[in-house]
């Protein structure tokens, strides 16, 4: 389950191998927290509550300091996933859900295809219309 904005909860597929990744995390890193949040605060009087959008924008703001990545941020990620799973041929209904988007408006905001992609989609289509119009007509 996953708690967004406006308090909505949806739940999310995870694949077998980030499942994993994570049940490691919270093994390793968060032996005695009972917590159901997956992330938390680890240090502080805050120790082991839920971790809030201020203290992840934190987060984030050091590691792009640490890792010399500086456009890093979870917009970007949004982004980025976006328009990662339009470019593998998610539907948008599907995406829309997976972002917790309640307008598919919303959803067409972070579907930002390069010209390439364009170029690839449009050449599929015509490959299928080419097939489509070589079948026998029954």
């Amino acid at each position: 389950r996953v708690l967004g904005k406006g308090n909505k909860q949806r739940l999310l597929p995870l694949p077998q191998p980030i499942i994993d990744v994570l049940q490691n995390y919270l093994r390793l890193e968060r032996p005695h927290t009972h917590s159901l949040s997956l992330f938390v605060c680890l240090k502080g009087r805050h120790r082991g509550q839920p971790m809030t959008a201020a203290g992840l924008r934190s987060l984030f703001r050091h590691h792009r300091v640490t890792s010399q990545v500086p456009q890093a941020n979870p917009h970007r990620f949004r982004h980025t996933f976006g328009a990662d799973m339009v470019r593998a041929g998610i539907s948008l209904p599907a995406l829309q859900h997976l972002m917790g988007h309640s307008q598919i408006r919303t959803t067409m905001l972070y579907v930002q295809l390069a010209p390439k992609d364009v170029w690839d989609e449009y050449a599929r289509a015509i490959e299928n219309r080419t097939r489509l119009e070589s079948s026998p007509i029954l």
